[in-house]
């Protein structure tokens, strides 16, 4: 079957504007983020019951029951973590080849909220479960009670990226002051994560804003007084969506502020 130059030009403009998806505005269908293949991994758990060690972390998202991730954590070692590229991604985990392994379970699912450090004292086989290279999860004691006995300790696993099923939009919360925004960003949908993200005053062009750590993007602007809107791109599915209006004239730092969009 042979293909015209109008047949080729139609193909190239329908993944163009697939690609950018300009949510809040007139848009086109969004990209859907697909399970990955099963790998082989570890997991450990940290805290306890209550899953009170979990909150904060290097993602920061702070109270992750508020900001709605609840219990169902993990933290990353540094080969998942990405520099923190991979804060708000899922993962179904089902223990596997271990007499502690709950049988009858599937999988349970988890979001990436923290990283788990390298422990260069011990060997990365005794202990030092989080050196690189290692792929490990270190989950919530409540999330790890999900697929095993919490007396094993450590289990092998194996896991899979999921999309990040989240209810409403993505979420904003600011810091910085009137000449420095920093923005953690919240309740991911789709891949779970964030490579690019730009800030739109109501009297300015668009404004790149820097990675700083975790979930937190900053621009050091001028922006007090003006009506945000925000642009985002996924670092795994490479779609961008825009976010109209998020936060009005009087934003302040300290608030959450709330879209209407998200990823799928």
């Amino acid at each position: 079957m042979s293909f015209s130059m109008n047949s080729w030009s139609f193909v190239f403009l329908f993944m163009t504007l697939t690609a950018l998806t300009i949510i809040g505005r007139p848009s086109v269908a969004a990209v859907v983020y697909r399970p990955s293949p099963w790998a082989l991994a570890h997991a450990t758990f940290y805290g306890d019951e209550t899953a009170s060690e979990t909150m904060g972390g290097a993602c920061g998202y702070g109270n992750l029951f508020s900001n709605g991730y609840g219990i169902d954590t993990a933290a990353l070692s540094t080969t998942l973590f990405n520099n923190g590229f991979a804060c708000g991604t899922c993962y179904q985990i089902k223990c596997v080849k271990s007499p502690w392994c709950y049988s009858g379970v599937q999988f349970t699912t988890v979001t990436a909220t923290n990283l788990c450090p390298p422990n260069w004292a011990k060997d990365t086989n005794n202990g030092g479960w989080c050196n690189p290279p290692r792929v490990h999860f270190d989950m919530s004691k409540p999330a790890f009670m999900k697929i095993a006995q919490w007396k094993a300790g450590i289990v092998p696993i194996m896991y899979r990226r999921v999309p990040c099923i989240r209810r409403g939009g993505l979420r904003f919360y600011f810091q910085g002051n009137g000449y420095w925004l920093l923005v953690y960003v919240m309740n991911v949908g789709g891949g779970g994560d964030i490579a690019k993200m730009w800030v739109k005053g109501s009297k300015t062009g668009w404004i790149s804003m820097s990675h700083n750590w975790g979930a937190s993007y900053q621009a050091f602007a001028t922006l007090m007084g003006q009506s945000l809107s925000f642009k985002i791109t996924s670092y795994t599915s490479k779609e961008t969506i825009i976010c109209w209006n998020v936060a009005p004239a009087n934003w302040n730092v300290g608030l959450t502020y709330k879209s209407n969009v998200n990823f799928h």
